[in-house]
């Protein structure tokens, strides 16, 4: 991870606990001038540290019931042709994501034996299925396993609620 200066991480982690935060709150809270903040947070953004200003909706008011977080394992056969077509294999990946807005975070990966993983949110178990076919409608011939922990985002479950507060004084403490 590369350094950043003291500054730049007090910004970073007050922005994280709240990015509404004017400027100048934040230079109150610390300890510096207004325009330092101003500059600091222009270079934050210029280096792609920080990549949007966005809400963490909270999921359960907002009519949904599931987080599934979906793994999978392609076939050793299926492989070599994806890669040697890569660029119509991530064109179709894009658009299949992009159809998919109820997909909130996919990536390559290492865990479980699988290579590749997707966080979703749903408003009922038969959209979650819906979305399932819809992978295996697309996905299903390259795929050797797809595996799913589905997590129940009623109140009363939640250990943590997502969020990056905690991060914020993380970030601060490790760097």
């Amino acid at each position: 991870m590369r350094s950043l200066r003291k500054v730049n991480l007090h910004v970073m982690s007050e922005l994280l606990k709240n990015c509404r935060r004017s400027d100048r709150d934040l230079a109150k809270a610390i300890g510096t001038s207004q325009p330092t903040i101003t500059r600091r947070r222009a270079e934050l953004e210029k280096e792609r540290l920080i990549d949007s200003y966005t809400a963490i909706p909270n999921f359960t008011k907002l009519g949904f019931e599931i987080m599934a977080f979906s793994f999978y394992a392609w076939r050793p056969e299926t492989t070599g042709q994806l890669h040697k077509d890569k660029e119509v294999f991530i064109e179709r990946l894009h658009a299949f994501l992009n159809e998919h807005k109820n997909i909130i975070f996919a990536s390559n990966g290492h865990g479980f034996e699988m290579k590749t993983m997707m966080m979703s949110v749903h408003k009922s178990y038969a959209d979650y299925v819906k979305l399932m076919k819809d992978v295996n409608d697309e996905w299903g011939n390259y795929l050797l396993e797809t595996n799913s922990f589905i997590v129940s985002l009623q109140e009363d479950t939640v250990g943590k609620i997502f969020g990056f507060e905690h991060f914020a004084d993380y970030l601060l403490k490790e760097l």
